[in-house]
């Protein structure tokens, strides 16, 4: 495990570039979001009647004329269309950054300390299997979603408070979670094998080979990235002002080289291969 770890970190070093590129996108678009939203809520919080603090009999009036507006107008009509851009538009560029990533470490770990890194080139080579192999993983993880919403809704009908539903409905989220974590590994193993050339059977039976280390490794520094992130916020909330903001923004920096590395790591835990004597080698 701690050889993944190592090595992982020293394929991140060499990736420093590429973290600094991600966090200016996840950077710009949150103050992209940011405004948008910033736009679209202030001028309806400023016409809300208690905006002002003063509670009068024009809030009816106002829920009413907003519940007419957004029924029986197109004035959200713009508004969800922005919306759905802005989600086909990150659910395409999650996938195309993760292929010039991938590809990237990938021939970094081959190369070693030859070469630079390849990330637009892995972008142009590897797209189009990272799209498909993502629309899949999200198609096969919203797809329980569909019989737990209605196995939901028909057992709510018989029970008598929320706390005892959501105590029997607990299994079932975790079984849910769990069902998403290792299709996300199992997912991530294909990736891997179309940034390594692999054909489809071949990255198949690595994948499955690979998966329960693969999936210990995810695990471990998902915990660490976890273990950090209450570090921050307790230290965010000890030290408020200026300091808070300094280790709030400065964590986002880490946060994006942490994820490059927990790629890293799992690129170097799924090209383990064993030799005749049965030992790990990369």
């Amino acid at each position: 495990m701690s050889t993944y770890l190592k090595q992982g970190w020293g394929l991140t070093v060499k990736h420093l570039p590429i973290a600094a590129f991600l966090f200016l996108y996840r950077l710009l678009w949150g103050f992209f979001l940011y405004r948008l939203v910033d736009s679209v809520v202030r001028p309806l919080v400023q016409r809300y009647p208690g905006a002002d603090g003063a509670a009068t009999g024009a809030d009816a009036i106002f829920w009413a004329e907003s519940q007419f507006r957004l029924l029986k107008t197109d004035l959200a009509h713009p508004y969800l269309w922005l919306l759905g851009g802005l989600l086909l538009a990150r659910l395409l560029l999650g996938p195309l950054l993760s292929a010039g990533l991938a590809y990237s470490v990938r021939h970094a770990a081959e190369s070693g300390a030859e070469g630079g890194t390849r990330f637009l080139e892995g972008i142009r080579v590897c797209w189009k299997p990272f799209i498909l192999l993502a629309a899949a993983e999200l198609t096969l993880a919203l797809a329980p979603a569909v019989w737990l919403a209605r196995e939901g809704f028909q057992r709510f009908q018989h029970y008598s408070s929320l706390p005892q539903l959501a105590a029997d409905a607990l299994p079932w989220a975790g079984a849910w979670l769990l069902w998403i974590g290792l299709l996300h590994v199992l997912i991530l193993s294909l990736q891997f094998g179309a940034a390594s050339g692999l054909g489809a059977g071949a990255s198949f039976r690595q994948a499955l080979r690979r998966l329960l280390p693969l999936a210990g490794v995810s695990l471990v520094l998902l915990l660490l990235s976890g273990l950090l992130q209450a570090g921050v916020s307790a230290g965010a909330m000890a030290w408020a002002g200026l300091a808070a903001i300094v280790i709030q923004q400065g964590y986002h920096f880490v946060r994006t080289l942490i994820d490059v590395w927990i790629l890293s790591a799992q690129y170097s835990c799924w090209s383990d291969k064993p030799d005749a004597g049965g030992r790990q080698v990369s």
